[in-house]
């Protein structure tokens, strides 16, 4: 099946209160041991890039501000006396443009920075971008704005027929930003060079509402080439969460709703020379008919393993081509054996229930089976614990 062709860590701030206690009414007050704290010891420095004159930046250029003993207070951005857009980041390490520069042309950056002591000074600096770059490398953000997901939709960020080099990675993550509504702590993770993947430490809440930037058009991917294009999406998470459970043990799956079992179906898992994928994984497409072709990945349709036919209420779980759908050749050995080719077989009124059921980003854990799914092979960002998605 074909793919459709966005790191800004999310800020949780703490506010922490604090609540005096009176002494006996008519008491004298203590004598005042309080002392005025000392100013910072750190000298107030101001540094700003590009360098002066630079010339032949990318378009995706920041404005780098590097402070000692105190704070940027403004950033101004100017090309033929115009004011650009922008804003600094979250941890005032640089302004970041709001859409990318223009190519070919002038920009005079100006910022200003307040010490600790209460002195002010400012820095500016003058820079050119490069012409529009030709090499570039297609991109892709597997979001619609406006679209409405499950609670464990990833963020997912794609490089189509390009293995963005290691050393380049960071540097490209952080040209992918994400704010939630609440906010949630969350961090990115590389499958390979091709596709970057953001979720939250825990499942989204419900409801919470994602924006999502990936403003990578002109940015540096390595090795000669560059993003294709800036991609944006505003999506809402469901305001259920919903979740499929499949056991090899009982053959059965139960789906539930805000923690609550609504329904169980008998299933029929892969058989032991094809085996489905027991791990956590999510829903990435949902076809109301498609057709599954052995020949597609290297198996002749007319092999004794291979197969050509019409599907129903297909959901897809693997890149490999795991799907849950309608199997009603199988429906005598849903619940008693398995004899699919990895896929999650149930009747066809199962099929159709749970196919109006879920949603794209749905949870969907598989456990029992002879194989364990890989990472990277579909959406496996929950996959993984934790500590081991937000690794360097």
């Amino acid at each position: 099946m074909t793919r459709r062709p966005g790191f800004l860590s999310l800020a949780l701030a703490a506010v922490l209160t604090m609540s005096a206690c009176s002494g006996d009414k008519g008491a004298k007050p203590a004598p005042s041991t309080a002392t005025t704290p000392a100013r910072s010891t750190v000298p107030f420095s101001l540094a700003v890039t590009p360098a002066a004159n630079a010339s032949g930046l990318p378009l995706s250029t920041e404005i780098g501000t590097a402070v000692t003993g105190g704070r940027v207070t403004g950033v101004e951005v100017l090309s033929a006396g115009k004011r650009v857009e922008g804003a600094l980041r979250a941890d005032g390490t640089a302004w970041v443009p709001a859409k990318p520069l223009t190519p070919s042309t002038s920009y005079t950056a100006t910022v200003t920075a307040t010490g600790d002591d209460g002195r002010t000074e400012s820095r500016a600096t003058r820079f050119t971008t490069m012409s529009r770059p030709g090499n570039r490398v297609g991109t892709g953000m597997y979001l619609f704005s406006g679209g409405t997901y499950g609670v464990a939709m990833p963020v997912v960020v794609e490089f189509v027929d390009f293995q963005v080099p290691e050393a380049e990675r960071a540097a490209v993550a952080r040209r992918l930003f994400v704010t939630s509504d609440p906010p949630q702590l969350g961090g990115w993770h590389w499958f390979g060079g091709n596709q970057v993947l953001f979720r939250p430490k825990e499942h989204w809440k419900p409801g919470t509402r994602l924006t999502v930037r990936a403003a990578l058009d002109g940015h540096p991917l390595g090795n000669g080439r560059y993003g294709d294009q800036e991609r944006a999406a505003s999506v809402t998470i469901d305001a259920s969460a919903r979740s499929l459970e499949v056991d090899n043990a009982t053959k059965q799956m139960v789906a539930r709703k805000d923690g609550q079992v609504v329904r169980t179906m008998k299933v029929s898992l892969g058989k032991t020379s094809t085996p489905s994928s027991s791990g956590n994984l999510v829903v990435m497409d949902k076809l109301d008919k498609t057709i599954f072709d052995s020949s597609t990945y290297g198996v002749p349709a007319t092999s004794p393993d291979g197969y050509r036919s019409e599907i129903h209420y297909a959901q897809r779980l693997t890149w490999s081509g795991e799907f849950i759908h309608a199997a009603p050749w199988s429906v005598g050995d849903q619940g008693v054996r398995n004899v699919s080719h990895g896929c999650v077989n149930v009747s066809w009124e199962d099929a159709e229930w749970v196919f109006g059921f879920t949603a794209i980003g749905d949870p969907v854990t598989i456990r029992g089976t002879e194989r364990t799914v890989t990472a990277g092979n579909g959406w496996t960002a929950w996959d993984l614990p934790w500590e081991e998605f937000t690794q360097a």
